[in-house]
């Protein structure tokens, strides 16, 4: 994570405002919300398909470090909520001139992706490669 974006200083800027904690489940660690909302803005997902998405593509829980299944993946409320906090303290802004700032000191460009299973291109390889 901290090689596409990096985390310090949105985080910085998130924890002052983050749940404590003191009433319902834990709260989900801020690095791990915060990770998964890059996600979810970079390949445009909504809140129910990034929460299936954590569930079906590894890749993206060891992106928010959730990979190992020690972390309760987040749903799709937590997600909401998360985006909520950051549109209530107009953070949203504020993280994307740090994280902008860090990236282009390092002439870095981020721009939407889409996430390729390499076991698949791998298999159609292998089955063109046996029909010769």
């Amino acid at each position: 994570m901290n090689r596409a974006v990096p985390c310090g200083e949105p985080v910085a800027l998130v924890l002052p405002h983050a749940p404590e904690g003191k009433r319902g489940r834990p709260p989900s660690p801020v690095e791990t919300v915060l990770q998964i909302h890059f996600m979810q803005q970079w390949f445009t997902l909504s809140d129910p398909a990034m929460e299936e998405a954590l569930h079906d593509v590894p890749l993206f829980r060891e992106f928010a470090a959730t990979d190992n299944w020690s972390i309760r993946l987040p749903d799709k409320s937590t997600i909401l909520r998360f985006r909520h906090l950051l549109e209530k303290h107009e953070l949203a802004a504020q993280m994307l001139k740090a994280v902008n700032a860090v990236r282009s000191s390092k002439w870095l460009l981020l721009k939407a992706g889409t996430v390729v299973d390499a076991n698949a291109d791998r298999s159609a390889w292998l089955d063109r490669e046996c029909e010769r």
